[in-house]
């Protein structure tokens, strides 16, 4: 085996991704899998969803890999480094990738890390791995573009930035037969009443949001044809049966032509599935959510992130509370479901600007709505604001972003009730719409006590 692939999610270890059970292959590895078996190299893949860290363990004893490529992001951190270590047990060279690696590459490298790949990983794989293969006492890798490792002389080196990958037709499609599809599938089905899988039709994202981190695909955007797209989800859907597809691209309606194409390409080979994704209010008109129902949208997620314009113009999200809320009902006028993403705790929000969220929540009336505090990833505008006041009591190898506090900033159980006040209040406000009294009162008094909780810690802050 030249290469072994894996990453870090172990469901089995976190109690939080198993009460939510909506989990999906890891669809950077499989690219690239597919991407180095058509050139001819061997590659396996372990995906470590299902599986233990003892039958990782196990693997590398019974395959003994010349080297390990392993998927990192923000959660995933510290299994990754325990990987890492047991990979350099059993004699193998060490390759890691990913969104968080590569603004802490010296950090990696200095844990059993030979090599960081930034970007993609499919051409700098392609021409990294030969010379791990032909040479794995050497460290002299300065040719290869996009990667960071220390040389023989113990320097950390950055090459030359990797070109990104511009015709994405011709990338082989993810190699999705190397994992075990069914059991996602059931896990799905067991927990939800459907199947769900997960499909890329663009890379990149070239929106200015402060705190998003755009450390692989990079800031441009990349889309596949219509027609390429198409015969995917026709072989996905004969070869799985999945009841719904979920497009994983950071704004599914970027281009409106693409989605017009689709829909006219998957009319005409009579193929309807159902699926959910992402967007931005501002790429949402008349003519998006009807081509969006002809494709069999059942919902849509935007990014609200607040209901506050002045928190909103801070993140640099280029976008208004009116879009947010003229999208929804676009959206929902043809029946298709609004999820949004709420994010609490950015810079400068106060509780008017929660109140704003609050209000702009139930005039939107989103079918769901999801909320996480702001955290501070490296790499990012945002994390370079607030850098001088990020405290952990954690040493890097045992933390992840969200492990880092923000001197200055309200506390954790500040917003722990901020959550409650908002969701209670929100849903005391659609139960009493719809004529639901007794469920309203019951609302009401969660959100009167995530007030009070609220109110009680407005002084504090975190020091």
């Amino acid at each position: 085996m030249d290469l072994l692939l894996t990453h870090g999610y172990f469901l089995a270890e976190d109690a939080q991704e198993r009460r939510v059970m909506k989990p999906y292959p890891p669809m950077g590895l499989l690219y690239v899998s597919s991407h180095l078996k058509a050139l001819g190299f061997t590659v396996g893949v372990f995906d470590s969803t299902f599986e233990s860290f003892e039958s990782f363990r196990a693997c590398l004893e019974r395959e003994r890999p010349s080297v390990v490529g392993l998927y990192c992001n923000l959660m995933t951190k510290r299994n990754v480094l325990r990987m890492a270590s047991e990979c350099r047990r059993v004699g193998a060279r060490v390759v890691v990738g990913g969104p968080e690696p590569p603004a802490e590459a010296e950090e990696y490298l200095a844990r059993d890390v030979d090599a960081v790949v930034v970007g993609e990983g499919e051409a700098t794989l392609a021409e990294l791995l030969p010379l791990l293969l032909a040479r794995p006492w050497s460290r002299d890798w300065s040719d290869v573009a996009g990667i960071v490792y220390r040389n023989e002389s113990d320097r950390v080196v950055r090459t030359r930035p990797r070109a990104l990958i511009r015709n994405l037709d011709a990338q082989p499609w993810p190699d999705r037969e190397a994992v075990d599809i069914p059991a996602y599938l059931a896990a799905w089905r067991g927990r939800h009443g459907f199947s769900s899988i997960s499909m890329l039709t663009a890379r990149g994202c070239p929106f200015t949001c402060r705190w998003c981190s755009r450390s692989v695909f990079g800031e441009t955007h990349r889309r596949r044809s219509a027609a390429s797209v198409a015969d995917e989800v026709a072989w996905v859907q004969e070869r799985y049966r999945p009841d719904q597809l979920w497009y994983v691209d950071d704004v599914f309606t970027i281009h409106p032509g693409f989605v017009r194409a689709l829909a006219d390409e998957m009319q005409r080979r009579d193929l309807r599935v159902p699926f959910e994704c992402i967007s931005r209010a501002d790429r949402l008109d008349e003519d998006m959510a009807e081509a969006l129902g002809r494709l069999g949208c059942r919902r849509l997620w935007i990014g609200s992130e607040s209901g506050s314009q002045k928190v909103l113009d801070a993140m640099d999200r280029r976008v208004t509370v009116d879009q947010v809320q003229h999208a929804t009902r676009l959206l929902q006028a043809r029946g298709i479901q609004v999820g949004m993403f709420i994010m609490l705790g950015y810079e400068g929000e106060e509780p008017a600007d929660l109140q704003a969220t609050v209000d702009h929540l139930k005039v939107s009336a989103p079918d769901v709505f999801l909320t996480t505090v702001a955290y501070p990833i490296k790499g990012t505008p945002y994390h370079e604001e607030v850098r001088p006041r990020l405290r952990s009591e954690l040493p890097w190898e045992a933390r992840t972003d969200r492990d880092l506090t923000v001197v200055g900033r309200r506390t954790p159980l500040f917003y722990r009730f901020a959550r409650q006040w908002m969701e209670s209040e929100v849903a005391r406000d659609r139960h009493w719409r719809a004529g639901r009294y007794l469920r309203a009162a019951r609302a009401a008094t969660r959100a009167g006590a995530g007030w009070l909780g609220m109110a009680l810690l407005e002084g504090q802050r975190v020091r």
